[in-house]
């Protein structure tokens, strides 16, 4: 007898929030529907009672996002946690449908909260409690503007919840009188002020870095952009008709709000940025997969084994690795692709790869910083309220954080006065 070989089961395309049949159960005559694997029953099959019943359960099914109703009275922090995470991965995403840095920020925000009071009673959370996950942070050495916003996500949670009914009222508001830490009244860390990049610790990441990295950083110095700006640019996004061009991302920090974003490519920027134009217009300009290829081009280019013996090239390579890169940088992983060719560039002498591995460079940076090198330009060169319209601030205050006040004319005033 031959054997063959079966056809792998195709996965279900099933959009988890498509409407689940009515169907007959015919034991018992009862109308049920099979929501998350459960079998829910609405009255007598066939009947308007069983019918609007199962309306009705539908749509409140619907609008908590497929998940079945639970006793408030008994559900778990762990578990209203796995649904707001559900919850989390759907909503915060980019317009291709990949995740946003937010989730990321949700996860860190959640595993003290998971350790602490994973198995408690959710109804049971209170202040004391809230404050008992802000004090493990303390420990954790996070830093007071960190925490912060952390507990402020957990708050978000348990309205969350509120709203889909998992937990009462009255669970959020008691948790929304545990105000933020104030400077200098706590245990909590204060972190440093983001500061302008020193010139010279720019350039030497130069050679360390791939070209596309390096036409962001200088890009996003040029322009004043934000790096989650820089990352998401394609063709179809930059106006290039006029003498400056204009990029309209259509995703950025305030896009929630209604605000459009308008940033503006001189003539250097330009010339950086024309040759990652040469693509389909609605793919990202920075492609990280581009140019982990370029690098491995580079490998073989400068390969002293000849072709016909060692590895040929790409066969050493898994066929699914556990990560590959993605269809453009993230804010993390632009930062990432910075803090290692600072380190390449900064290494000491005779250091060891093991000590390398866990080594951070005292000159290490991250690209938020270059949007306060351009602001420090902008304002110094041409005044506040440019700076303000180059950076895209609805406000000159917030600028004032951006920009590192220029005291020369201060001095010099001071100076003549005597």
């Amino acid at each position: 007898m031959t054997a063959t070989k079966s056809t792998p089961r195709k996965k279900s395309s099933r959009n988890p929030q498509q409407l689940p049949k009515l169907r007959h159960h015919r034991a018992s005559g009862r109308a049920y529907a099979v929501l998350n694997g459960k079998a829910v029953y609405f009255g007598k099959h066939d009947t308007p009672e069983a019918t609007e019943n199962y309306r009705q359960y539908m749509s409140k099914w619907l609008s908590t996002g497929g998940l079945v109703e639970v006793d408030n009275e008994s559900i778990t922090v762990k578990e209203v946690v796995a649904r707001y995470w559900r919850f989390a991965q759907r909503y915060y995403v980019h317009n291709d449908g990949t995740q946003t840095g937010e989730v990321n920020n949700i996860r860190q925000a959640l595993r003290p909260l998971k350790e602490l009071f994973g198995h408690s009673k959710a109804i049971d959370f209170g202040p004391l409690a809230l404050r008992s996950v802000r004090q493990r942070m303390i420990d954790m050495g996070w830093c007071r503007t960190n925490i912060n916003r952390m507990i402020d996500r957990i708050k978000r949670l348990f309205r969350w919840a509120t709203e889909h009914e998992l937990l009462p009222s009255s669970v959020y508001e008691a948790l929304r009188t545990v105000a933020g830490l104030k400077r200098g009244r706590s245990e909590a860390a204060e972190s440093e002020p983001v500061k302008p990049v020193p010139q010279e610790y720019i350039d030497a990441i130069k050679p360390f870095a791939s070209r596309q990295v390096w036409a962001m950083v200088q890009i996003q110095l040029l322009t004043g952009a934000r790096s989650g700006e820089i990352v998401m640019m394609r063709p179809c996004d930059i106006d290039t008709s006029g003498k400056i061009w204009l990029y309209c991302p259509d995703e950025h920090k305030t896009a929630h709000h209604g605000y459009q974003r308008r940033i503006y490519i001189g003539p250097r920027a330009q010339k950086l940025l024309s040759p990652f134009l040469q693509r389909d217009a609605d793919a990202y300009c920075f492609s990280p997969a581009e140019a982990r290829e370029e690098f491995l081009q580079r490998l073989r280019a400068s390969r002293k084994t000849p072709p016909q013996h060692g590895n040929a090239p790409g066969t050493n390579r898994k066929e699914n690795p556990q990560k590959s890169p993605g269809k453009h940088y993230t804010t993390t992983s632009y930062g990432h692709a910075i803090g290692k060719a600072a380190k390449k560039a900064y290494r000491p002498a005779g250091m060891s790869t093991e000590e390398f591995k866990t080594w951070k460079a005292p000159q290490h940076w991250h690209p938020h910083q270059l949007r306060h090198n351009a602001a420090t330009e902008l304002r110094k060169e041409f005044g506040i309220e440019a700076a303000r319209i180059v950076l895209g601030h609805r406000s000159a205050a917030i600028t004032e954080v951006y920009a590192e006040k220029d005291e020369q004319q201060a001095i010099e005033a001071i100076t003549s006065v005597g």
